[in-house]
């Protein structure tokens, strides 16, 4: 999953994105309106991170501008905790959600993941599969049941498999093609080789089992949620 985040101050920002970073996210960050509304504008993002007191151009005016475009992309304006007004016009403007500064980080993720979870397919908290479930907090893979050996089986899951997995989960029985899932797998910044996706995929499939994710030639994958 690809966030975006639109803040000016640097430190806020820098800290969110290391944030979300390790809970599994692809993340890019911009600092001013301008750079923000065209990368909002033309980057595939899953949701974005919005922050109203911005430099060069308001983040009002960023929103506006995105749904005026039809761009449905889930917001979660920032601002002042006593700026009740403020989150009036952005949630009229067309914002998802709000949450006033100073905020707790864990509050922050709490919201991001119920904005993706209402924005995806699958509504459901937990993320199943065949007797799979994603683990989203320890990024593995776990066991719904006990193995007739001992524990729980369990396997970890390197940044791009969890990103990934996490993707086909949310969109589980679409096709997914290669480069649509490089774009939510990976910051703007980051290599996006289509075919290495091809890689990630038979290492997913070494795990859930090679009919959980099947090919579907020259359209991309299809994740099936059914046994």
């Amino acid at each position: 999953m690809r966030l975006l985040i639109v803040e000016d101050d640097a430190k806020l920002g820098n800290g969110l994105r290391s944030r979300l970073v390790r809970e599994g996210y692809a993340v890019d960050l911009a600092d001013n309106g301008v750079d923000g509304g065209h990368l909002g504008a033309t980057e595939p993002y899953d949701a974005v991170i919005l922050d109203l007191g911005l430099p060069d151009r308001p983040g009002l005016a960023v929103l506006r501008e995105w749904r005026a475009a039809d761009n449905l992309v889930p917001v979660l304006i920032l601002t002042a905790r006593d700026g009740w007004s403020e989150r009036v016009e952005g949630l009229q403007a067309g914002a998802d959600d709000y949450l006033g500064k100073p905020f707790h980080p864990d509050e922050l993720l709490a919201r991001i993941q119920a904005l993706l979870r209402r924005a995806a397919t699958a509504r459901s908290p937990q993320l199943r599969a065949g007797g799979w479930r994603l683990d989203e907090a320890r990024q593995r893979l776990v066991a719904d049941d006990e193995t007739p050996h001992g524990p729980v089986m369990e396997h970890a899951l390197t940044a791009t498999e969890f990103r990934l997995l996490r993707y086909f989960m949310r969109h589980p029985d679409q096709i997914l093609s290669k480069s649509r899932l490089a774009e939510h797998v990976y910051d703007y910044d980051g290599e996006r080789d289509s075919n290495v996706i091809e890689v990630y995929v038979g290492r997913l499939r070494a795990m859930l089992g090679a009919n959980r994710i099947q090919t579907r030639r020259g359209q991309g994958y299809l994740f099936r949620s059914g046994d």
